[in-house]
C-alpha cells in the first residue's frame, strides 16, 4: 500500500545522529524523505475514501507531550481539512456533563467519505478524568466496561476505529517538559494540568494499563506507538495507518490549465491600495 524504506524506519548509521540518551535518532533529511513518501500514500488514501465513502475514526492517546499533535499534524499537513477532519475537544460544559458520557464525540463522527483524528477522545474518562478526580471510580469502571460495547456498535456501523497510544519514557518527557519552559514559542504548550500530569506520572501508568487491559479487543485494538524519538514515531504510525486501511491509489486524470479568456482582459495592476510594508 505504500512506499517506504524498510531501513529509514530501521535507522541505518549513515542517516542518524547521536542523542544523548537512547538509540540514535533519525536525521531531519531521511525523516523529511520517508515523510514524504508517506505523504503520497496519505494524499492516495484521501482520493480512496473520497470515492468509496469511507469512513474512518483514529484515536490519538497517550501521555503529555508524548507527541500526539506532531504525529497528526504530519498526517493532515497535505491533505485536505474536508477530508481528514481533527477533532480536539476542550473540557465538557456544565451541559455536556449532564449528558451521555459518549454524545459530544458521537456528534463528530465521520460521515461518508472521512477520516476524523480525535486528538484526544474519550478514554479521557480513563485517564486524565480518574487521576485528576474530574470522574468517580465508579464512573471509570463503568466506562471501562462499557466501552468495548460502545466500539463494537461503531465497529458495526460501518466506521474503520483505529486506536493509538503514544508511549514517552520518564526522561524524555522530562526532557520535552523543561524544552516548553525555556521556548517561548512553546510554553502556551505548558498548563497547569501538565505540570500535575507529570508529578502523577506512577497514577497515569496505572490508569493507562487498566485502560488497555480492558478495552484492547480483537475487535479494537491499542496500537502502541514508541515515542521517545519523534521523527521515528511519526514515520512508524503513518505508516501503521495506511497499512491497515485496505485503499488503494486510484488512477486520476491529469488536469490541464485552460488558456485566459482575453476578450474580457483588461488592466489588472492593483494601485492605490494599503499595501503591507516590505520589511523582509
Amino acid at each position: 500500500m505504500h512506499d517506504l524504506d524498510d531501513a529509514v524506519l530501521a535507522g541505518e548509521p549513515a542517516e542518524t545522529e547521536a542523542a544523548s540518551e537512547g538509540p540514535a535518532r533519525l536525521k531531519r533529511r531521511a525523516y523529511e524523505r520517508a515523510l514524504r513518501k508517506l505523504q503520497v500514500q496519505l494524499c492516495h488514501l484521501q482520493g480512496w475514501v473520497q470515492a468509496t465513502g469511507a469512513r474512518v475514526i483514529v484515536v490519538f492517546e497517550g501521555r503529555d507531550a508524548a507527541g500526539k499533535g506532531g504525529t497528526i499534524r504530519a498526517i493532515t499537513e497535505r491533505v485536505s481539512p474536508r477530508v481528514f477532519r481533527v477533532v480536539a475537544l476542550p473540557a465538557p460544559s456544565d451541559r455536556q456533563k449532564s449528558e451521555l458520557f459518549m454524545q459530544r464525540y458521537i456528534a463528530h463522527f465521520p460521515a461518508g467519505g472521512e477520516i476524523v483524528i480525535f486528538d484526544r477522545s474519550w478514554y479521557n474518562r480513563a485517564g486524565v478524568e480518574a487521576v485528576m478526580g474530574f470522574c468517580s471510580d465508579k464512573e471509570r469502571r463503568r466506562f471501562l466496561e462499557l466501552c468495548p460495547q460502545i466500539e463494537h456498535y461503531i465497529i458495526d456501523g460501518g466506521i474503520q476505529l483505529i486506536k493509538f497510544w503514544l508511549e514517552v519514557g520518564r526522561p524524555e518527557q522530562k526532557r520535552r517538559f523543561e524544552a516548553r519552559i525555556d521556548d517561548p514559542l512553546r510554553q502556551w504548550k505548558l498548563s497547569p494540568m501538565d505540570l500535575e500530569s507529570y508529578r502523577r506520572w506512577y497514577a497515569y501508568s496505572r490508569a493507562r494499563d487498566a485502560m488497555l487491559a480492558a478495552t484492547d479487543t480483537d475487535e479494537a485494538p491499542w496500537y502502541v506507538v514508541r515515542s521517545d524519538d519523534k521523527r521515528r514515531a511519526r514515520l512508524n504510525c503513518i505508516a501503521h495507518l495506511l497499512h491497515l486501511i485496505p485503499y488503494k491509489a486510484l488512477s486520476v486524470e491529469r488536469a490541464r490549465l485552460p488558456k485566459r479568456c482575453k476578450a474580457e482582459a483588461y488592466d489588472d495592476t492593483l494601485r492605490d491600495r494599503r499595501f503591507v510594508p516590505e520589511r523582509c
